[in-house]
Parts: structure tokens; C-alpha cells; sequence
């Protein structure tokens, strides 16, 4: 598949000999005379023979790797053992373009390696690997042999074993059990030829020419064809990765809820951007689920209607403004308020110490209007340089959008970058002594990330506030294929300190006024079951309102054929004890291949 994934590719499986950091290898490789696959990759994760010279190893070429620096081919043994935990298959890593070809019968001489795409201090497993390999190709034209069926019988409920305590939680060198674990059970298959039919597409194809199916129709699905991630033990085991070893320009462009009908066949590999992945020989006839973007329906006069939308590094060069306002004009209804996440500078990415964003807001306002939304106006803080994190020299910051001619903006100056807003008393009622202010922006909770937003609004002469958030993300978080389970999720650790932060801010709004109307909104980077969710909750000063929808509906973000809910709104007793409150996770991004955005946006609709 050369094309512009042929990079990313690369990463997923380049050879040990490239990195050996990324390596498992034994302090003093041996020589081991002729051996079978089976023999290599033996009942644990970490082959017998790592680091050793294995000779005259046989099998059928079943998949051919032309394209990337991870060229090579997968073998596989047409005589297979009688133990279901050893795999079959192997791959050949040849850093050339092979001239193996599919059906040959090969014998290959080389090192036993164990590979961890993505580096040990990635905490992924290894894949196993026979490199700089000796290849004598015996005859061609042979059968490939048979692919095992992927499918909900053959892959168990349970998703992996604990890791051993004495090895910091790895699951390496646990002896494999696929009759047990859905992990134990697609590393038996490792490197073999395997194949899927009719799977229901649970993740969208995306920029690197992958999409993620489901084996397990029924596994925590939802109406629009998705895969829930409801909790930390719900990892949904039926999901595979799919790559092909075909052109990118055959790759289907898939949506959630669409189906790959009859076989899709190829090897089973591991990489880094999502485990298990059956790299496809033959790919299965796209057909089309119907999926339509979401619509919510307006606000009625009473109601006051505010969302949240992650614009993704929105800045003036990109060409996808006139579909955000689409977006926010005709799917979200025209909201009230709108809280943006990632706006970026005036001219994005260039790293020129350029901080203000009223050319990309001047932009997206007029692209709402041109689609007859209303005028809307904005307030916002400008961060200082490259201090906020996001896209180096993109400088992204949360910006309030909101319709003039519904609600009004209070505007207390003196709010910069580096000056926190407070609390104050004003005729009784709670105030913020900056608006737009940001929250405590020397905390180090908020090192190298995003400060919250905070602003006072009037509707219908009650005041509400609003804060506005962007959390660290995800990244340097294990993986759910990780060799360590469960894996370890670091980044939450900055998330906790800067849910702390939001939630002590919102009680001291609450201490000075008990029925103060407070939306806390953004995108949170952590699920509605999370932890940080519980932190920003309290004792009940906060509550996360996606949970007033069903358990199948509450997502905005689709990962790794998993739907869950990173943006939230969360609000004060008042607004949840009020009269009509309503939300919609606005479905119209995430389960979609011509995305504008990663994330759904939110829309609570309240009566102050």
C-alpha cells in the first residue's frame, strides 16, 4: 500500500536491527539447528529463541510486504502441532523488497527477534521476527494454507490475564491460555493467515488507511452500529484492526455501522497504532449501513442552549470552515453558547511568537452568518507563546462563541494569560472578579496544557458561568493491548491535578451563592466512569450530564473501534434539579471517514 500511510507503516513493524532499544534479545545468541514455527514462537509471548540463529525454518508465504520500511512476508507451517497456544505463522523481515511471492514454499535462515513496535518504554508487546534472513524459495504456486476463522465463537469473553507482580505486571511470560483470554487468543494466531467475514465496521477508516471491525456483533453495540467502551473491564474483544496489502486507493472508505461482506483474509500482525491487526491479502466488499450525520433540535425560547465542539486545530489556512459552520448552524441548531476547543492562532502552526486568533475567529463567524446562523461574538484569553501545549506554534486555546441576540456577555477586565480569575460577592450573588478570566494559570496542573476558560453570561436576567476546558490527553497512556494489564494510564495523573483545580474553583462559586447556575464543559480527555469525572464531580457540586443518557449513547469520540465519551458538560445542582434539562451527544464526526473533527460535539439545553 505506498501512499502517504507508507510512513506511519513503517513504524508499525520496522526490524529490531533498526532500534535495539525496541528489542528483546538474550545476553548471548546461540545457534539452534532446524526448528519449526511452532518451536518459535512457543506458548508464551517471547519466543524460545530470541536471539538465536535458527536455520532451515519452512513454510508457505502467506502475505508479502513491498511497501515501507517494514518489508518482508509471512510464513506459515502447513503441518501444524496439536497445541492451540502456539502459533504457526512468522514474519520475515527482509528490510528490501522480497522476492518471495504468495504460495511459495520457503526455507529461511536468521536471528529470532522479538520487536516492540513503538519501543520498550511504549509498554507494548513484541511481535516475533526471523531478520536478516537467508531465503531459498523451493517452489511456487503451492495452496496457502487454510485461514483460521476469526470469529465470536472463537475468541472468548474475557479480554487478558493480570500480569505477573514479580515482572511489573507483564503478561510476557505468562503461559498463553486462548481458550481463556481474547489477547492470549489472538497471539496464538500471531503471524498467521486468518480471515473475518461479513464484520460490521466499528471504527472509520481513517488518514492511514485502517479501520477497525468487530467479530462480536452484539458486544456492547448501539444503534448506529458502534461498540461501546462503557468501563475499564469492558474492553470489547471482538475488536480487529484492518489494514491491506493492496493500494491505498482501494482501501474502502468505510463509516461506523457499515459492513465488509464476505472474506476478509490475511495475516495477523501486531503494531503499535492498535495491536492486533489482520493485514489484509483479499478485503471484503464494502457495503454501506446508511449512517446520516446527527441533527438536534433547537432550543425553545426558555431554554438556554450551551455546547461544546473540539474544532481540531482550527486556524485560517484550513479549508474547513464553511462545514463547521454547517455544522453549528444546521446540526447543533444555532446553541446559545458554544464552548471551541483548539482554536488556534492567526497563522496556526508557523512558530513565530503570533498569539491572537481573531483572524481564525473573524473567519469561522463569518462562514456561520454566510450559512444563515446568527452573528455570533466571542471572548477568549490569549495564551502566552507555546506555553498551552497542542501543535507546536498553533498556540490553541478555548474560545466562548455565543449569539448576541440571545444572551449577553459581563465583561470584567484585566484577564491576560499569566492573571487568575477569582471569586467575589456582587449584590449577593457569586461573580468573577476577571470575565473572560482563566483559572489559577500558574498551577502546575496546568503546565504545558491548556488553562480553563471562565466567563459570566446572562439570559433571560440569570446569570450563569460558564468554564471552559481543554485536559491533557491520552498520550504516553499503555494501550488495552499493552504487554502490561492492566495497562497503566499515566496521563490522568495531570488530569486529576487539573480536575482538582476546576472543581475547587466551581465550590468556591457555590460557597458564596448555593444556586449559582455553573457549566463546566470541554474536552475532558477522560470517560464519564473516570476517575477525573469523580474528582470534578465532588460531593455532588458537579455532575457530568452525558450520564442522563442511556449507556449505548454516551460517546463523542470513536478510538481503536471503541466509542466513548471524552467531552462532557457537567453542571451545578441548580441546572440539574431545574426544570427541562436535556443533552445530545451530537453524533456527525467521530463515526465518519470525511470527518472535520475527531470529537461529536455536546449540546445541554437547560432552563436557567
Amino acid at each position: 500500500m505506498p501512499s502517504k500511510s507508507s510512513a506511519r507503516l513503517a513504524a508499525l513493524t520496522v526490524a529490531a536491527v533498526c532500534s535495539a532499544a525496541s528489542t528483546v534479545v538474550l545476553s548471548a545468541p546461540a545457534h539452534a539447528d532446524s526448528v519449526r514455527i511452532h518451536d518459535i514462537q512457543g506458548t508464551t509471548r517471547i519466543s524460545p529463541y530470541a536471539g538465536r540463529q535458527v536455520t532451515g525454518v519452512t513454510g508457505i508465504v502467506t502475505g508479502v510486504r513491498t511497501y515501507g520500511s517494514s518489508r518482508g512476508f509471512w510464513m506459515q507451517d502447513p503441518s501444524p502441532d496439536a497445541d492451540p497456544a502456539t502459533s504457526e505463522g512468522v514474519f520475515v523481515f527482509t528490510s528490501s523488497t522480497p522476492k518471495a511471492a504468495v504460495g511459495d514454499a520457503v526455507t529461511v535462515s536468521g536471528t529470532v527477534t522479538e520487536y516492540v513496535p513503538g519501543g520498550t518504554s511504549s509498554g507494548n508487546q513484541s511481535l516475533t521476527e526471523i531478520t536478516r534472513p537467508t531465503v531459498t524459495v523451493v517452489s511456487g504456486g503451492n495452496a496457502v494454507p487454510a485461514p483460521v476463522t476469526v470469529d465470536a465463537a472463537a475468541v472468548p469473553g474475557r479480554y487478558a490475564p493480570d500480569g505477573d507482580p514479580a515482572a511489573k505486571g507483564s503478561v510476557n511470560g505468562l503461559p498463553l491460555r486462548p481458550d481463556r483470554y481474547a489477547l492470549d487468543r489472538y497471539e496464538s494466531w500471531e503471524g498467521m493467515n486468518v480471515s473475518v467475514a461479513d464484520v460490521r465496521v466499528v471504527g472509520a477508516t481513517d488518514p492511514y488507511t485502517e479501520l477497525w471491525v468487530t467479530v462480536k456483533p452484539d458486544e456492547h453495540r448501539n444503534r448506529r452500529g458502534g461498540t461501546v467502551y462503557g468501563s475499564y473491564d469492558a474492553q470489547n474483544t471482538g475488536r480487529l484492526q484492518i489494514q491491506s496489502l493492496g493500494r491505498a486507493a482501494d482501501f474502502p472508505k468505510a463509516n461506523v455501522g457499515d459492513t465488509l461482506a464476505g472474506a476478509t483474509t490475511g495475516p495477523l500482525d501486531y503494531n503499535q497504532y492498535g495491536g492486533y491487526t489482520l493485514v489484509a491479502r483479499e478485503l471484503g466488499t464494502l457495503t454501506g449501513g446508511g449512517l446520516e450525520r446527527e441533527t438536534t433540535r433547537p432550543q425553545r425560547g426558555g431554554e438556554l442552549a450551551v455546547a461544546t465542539y473540539n474544532v481540531e486545530n482550527l486556524d485560517p489556512s484550513d479549508d474547513t470552515f464553511a462545514a463547521h459552520a454547517d455544522a453549528i448552524v444546521r446540526h447543533l441548531s444555532s446553541p446559545d453558547i458554544v464552548s471551541l476547543e483548539e482554536i488556534q492562532d492567526n497563522n496556526g502552526a508557523t512558530d513565530d511568537g503570533t498569539v491572537a486568533a481573531d483572524e481564525t475567529m473573524a473567519r469561522l463567524i463569518d462562514a456561520i452568518a454566510a450559512a444563515g446562523g446568527p452573528r455570533y461574538d466571542w471572548r477568549s484569553v490569549d495564551p502566552a507563546d507555546k506555553a498551552d501545549g497542542g501543535e507546536p506554534g498553533g498556540n490553541i486555546r478555548q474560545v466562548f462563541l455565543f449569539n448576541p441576540g440571545r444572551v449577553s456577555f459581563t465583561d470584567r477586565p484585566g484577564g491576560d494569560a499569566t492573571t487568575a480569575t477569582g471569586v467575589t460577592r456582587v449584590r449577593g450573588k457569586a461573580a468573577l472578579t476577571v470575565s473572560p478570566g482563566r483559572i489559577d494559570p500558574a498551577d502546575p496542573a496546568w503546565a504545558n496544557s491548556r488553562k480553563p476558560l471562565a466567563g459570566e453570561f446572562v439570559f433571560r436576567g440569570r446569570t450563569v458561568v460558564v468554564v471552559a476546558n481543554h485536559f491533557n490527553s491520552k498520550g504516553g497512556d499503555q494501550g488495552l493491548t499493552s504487554q502490561y494489564q492492566p495497562p497503566a494510564r499515566s496521563s490522568e495523573t495531570q488530569r486529576h491535578l487539573q480536575a482538582k483545580a476546576v472543581h475547587a474553583f466551581v465550590k468556591e462559586i457555590l460557597d458564596v451563592q448555593k444556586n449559582a447556575d455553573v457549566v463546566v464543559l470541554g474536552d475532558i480527555n477522560d470517560f464519564e466512569f473516570s476517575t477525573t469525572t469523580r474528582i470534578l464531580e465532588g460531593d455532588g457540586e458537579l455532575w457530568s450530564a452525558v450520564k442522563s443518557l442511556p449507556p449505548s449513547e454516551r460517546y463523542s469520540y470513536v478510538y481503536q473501534g471503541n466509542s466513548q465519551a471524552l467531552d462532557q458538560i457537567l453542571v451545578s445542582p441548580s441546572i440539574r434539579r431545574g426544570d427541562g434539562l436535556e443533552y445530545d451527544s451530537v453524533h456527525l464526526n467521530a463515526e465518519f471517514h470525511d470527518q472535520i473533527s475527531d470529537h461529536d460535539p455536546q449540546v445541554l439545553r437547560f432552563r436557567p
